[in-house]
């Protein structure tokens, strides 16, 4: 695990913390699908970028 993988799968778990806590406060719904493309896309990145795939 190299330190690109690990801080793309830090952000992630970090955006998917703000998607729980706009859900909280009732934010508008395109908020939180727009956060959650983004938690989505910082998490399939690192995972993919780990080593243990070659």
């Amino acid at each position: 695990m190299n330190g690109t993988s690990t801080a793309l799968i830090v952000v992630g778990l970090f955006l998917v913390g703000g998607i729980i806590s706009f859900a909280k406060q009732k934010m508008p719904t395109g908020l939180i699908v727009l956060l959650s493309i983004g938690a989505g896309m910082c998490l399939l990145a690192g995972v993919l970028r780990l080593e243990v795939w070659n």
